[in-house]
């Protein structure tokens, strides 16, 4: 596997990134960008202002769908249900 250099703009950005973004996690965030956690890690210790930009507090109005980061909306498509005929079937089956 080949070592990728990334320019320094692009680090600062996603630092930036990282630190502006409510709720944002580095897993999250790495994942978004393509790039290992540890690589971001160390960007974030390298450039990192070390504000962190908090995440709703517990009984806030929920983020609309438009709102929420790239990284959010991948991870809760992937646990959406395909389609609602299993939940039919179950039912079906236990009545």
């Amino acid at each position: 596997m080949s070592r990728k250099n990334y320019s320094e703009e692009f680090r600062r950005q996603a630092v930036e990134l990282y630190e502006s973004t409510p709720g944002a996690t580095i897993r999250g965030i790495a994942a978004d960008l393509g790039v290992v956690r540890g690589t971001l890690t160390g960007w974030i210790d390298q450039y990192g202002t070390g504000t962190k930009t908090p995440s709703t507090y517990p009984g806030a109005p929920a983020r609309s769908e438009a709102e929420k980061p790239p990284y959010e909306r991948k991870r809760l498509e992937a646990h959406e249900p395909k389609s609602s005929s299993a939940a039919t079937k179950y039912r079906r089956r236990t009545s």
